[in-house]
């Protein structure tokens, strides 16, 4: 194998609310800087707190230039948009939108049996060459979505590939690594990652140590590695993690709200598409 990533850094989320008064913690949010490139939020949500009237989630609300991909773990989320779409995303399902030139959707979450709501969001950036492009669906009910065990490992291959066994989520033009892995206690994980993909892992259960310098990370932290090929974890006690990875756009970014362009001008004209009704087509 490739010589191990180490820890660029490690992040601790923050709270903030969103939407109708739902509390979140953040790992990463949109900025110019564009650090994680082509990845531009992370979101936890499992927390259920709101501040503000009956409605517990996102309304509608517009996206352009960006794609957006939710994962439930519990609970569930209600969806709909201006193309005339709407569906569930229950536990164990993924929705992978890609937004292109312009969509209005509403994301309202419902609890689960035991009361939780649980889940992540990430946002992903497109290329200068598809922001305005068609909005597109890719939705993956939870049985679609394979699980391949690898040495110590329970890993649900939402998108790439492990071994021979593909993720359902496909024609994403970052080539991105999704997974949901699972490390028993006792247990090591590591697989072989392009060298010139971002790569991330949100800790949200237990405990591992990861990285060349077999750095402990509990949950909950983001864990930001540096450059290499093998991504390397090994736990006592049991740990479970998303693992993130793709290829950088590089390109210059203008994140405004529910928009990422390119340019200033570009971002002043989603918005007045926005008022004038001719967003989404």
């Amino acid at each position: 194998m490739s010589t191990p990533r180490p820890i660029s850094h490690i992040i601790k989320p923050q709270y903030v609310i969103e939407g109708a008064g739902v509390l979140l913690q953040r790992s990463i949010a949109p900025h110019r800087t564009n650090f994680y490139d082509p990845f531009l939020l992370f979101d936890h949500f499992a927390f259920n707190n709101p501040i503000e009237g009956p409605i517990r989630g996102f309304p509608m609300h517009p996206h352009r230039g960006i794609e957006t991909v939710t994962y439930m773990l519990e609970g569930s989320v209600h969806h709909r948009d201006s193309l005339g779409n709407a569906g569930m995303i229950g536990p164990g399902d993924v929705q992978w939108m890609t937004s292109g030139r312009g969509i209005l959707h509403e994301e309202m979450p419902r609890r689960g049996p035991s009361g939780a709501i649980y889940g992540f969001q990430l946002w992903v950036n497109l290329p200068a060459a598809l922001k305005m492009s068609p909005p597109r669906y890719q939705e993956v009910s939870a049985a679609a979505i394979p699980t391949v065990t690898l040495d110590g490992a329970t890993i649900r291959v939402v998108a790439g590939r492990v071994g021979a066994v593909g993720g359902p989520v496909t024609e994403i033009v970052i080539s991105p690594i999704y997974w949901d892995v699972a490390v028993a206690a006792g247990g090591s994980f590591a697989v072989e990652t392009p060298s010139e993909h971002t790569a991330l892992a949100y800790v949200f259960e237990g405990a591992g140590r990861f990285g060349a310098e077999e750095e402990t990370v509990e949950a909950v932290r983001m864990v930001a590695f540096g450059g290499g090929g093998q991504i390397r974890v090994r736990t006592d006690s049991g740990v479970r993690f998303m693992l993130i990875a793709g290829r950088p756009i590089r390109e210059p970014i203008v994140p405004y709200g529910p928009f990422v362009m390119n340019t200033v001008e570009e971002i002043q004209q989603a918005f007045e598409d926005f008022r004038n009704g001719t967003l989404v087509r």
